[in-house]
């Protein structure tokens, strides 16, 4: 734990400016531009203000100021999607976290579901208390995306629709199948609710497992919405995939050419 320590009239000035200039975050290219520093020189005022407290140090080379009030540098993440927005962008902000921020769930998840465009060694990092869960997307398949803003950084969330697409791709996302159903319900009994829209993405995504899930949830749930689950069934492709990938599935529903729990039909019969 760093204790705050004081800094010179000259680097208050500094850290002042500095922190009029960012949004959120500090590294050592802003402070170098601020400033018309160095690198280097750059690279030591951080180490400085870090050191004694007034900055915290995030990842390699990226900082968020301590709040006035706080005792500590400790301090754990004011924003953290705003962090994700820095740390790993392109990205956005999905699965539970989006479903979250949408009223598609009253659980409370302490993780926060990042999609992004690269390819992180660490899919679950931990930054100053506040875990992430990483998943990879090609860049070209981020569509369906809103912009939120936190303070003055714009940061991009799955729309309702997109939300609900992600967590049929990865059930995990949303906390296992169980969890994502119902998410989906929430969806349909709400005003957001856009199937044809659904359908839409799922065809631009390019994941045949998605119609299967959907089409077996919409059965189950919501046999009235035909239209919908018509199209599910024209869009069945090759092969069968499981309703919850991680758990075991011992039937086999042809219809839908997916393998399901044996609780789940005993649930329905």
């Amino acid at each position: 734990m760093e204790d705050l320590g004081g800094i010179g009239k000259l680097d208050r000035e500094r850290l002042s400016e500095v922190l009029r200039g960012t949004k959120g975050t500090v590294n050592n290219a802003q402070v170098a531009q601020i400033l018309k520093i160095s690198s280097a020189d750059a690279t030591k005022m951080l180490s400085r203000w870090s050191k004694k407290g007034w900055l915290s140090r995030v990842k390699r080379g990226i900082y968020v100021p301590v709040p006035l009030e706080s005792r500590s540098a400790d301090v754990p993440l004011e924003d953290p999607w705003l962090i994700a927005e820095k740390l790993y962008a392109p990205c956005y902000i999905g699965g539970w976290s989006a479903a979250e921020h949408w009223d598609l769930t009253e659980q409370i998840f302490r993780t926060i579901v990042v999609l992004t465009a690269l390819t992180p060694r660490d899919r679950n990092p931990l930054i100053k208390g506040t875990q992430y869960l990483l998943c990879s997307v090609n860049e070209k398949k981020m569509f369906g995306l809103k912009p939120v803003w936190r303070g003055q950084v714009k940061v991009s969330v799955s729309d309702p629709t997109r939300t609900i697409l992600d967590l049929l791709v990865e059930p995990r996302l949303g906390g296992g199948i169980r969890s994502v159903q119902d998410m989906l319900l929430n969806y349909l009994r709400s005003e957001m609710k856009n199937l044809d829209l659904l359908v839409e993405y799922a065809d631009r995504l390019g994941n045949g497992a998605v119609f299967k899930r959907l089409g077996f949830l919409l059965e189950r749930n919501a046999p009235g919405e035909s239209t919908i689950i018509a199209k599910c069934t024209q869009r069945l492709t090759k092969g069968n995939a499981k309703l919850a990938p991680k758990q075991k599935a011992e039937r086999l529903v042809t219809r839908w050419q997916l393998w399901v729990p044996e609780h789940w039909l005993e649930e329905q019969a």
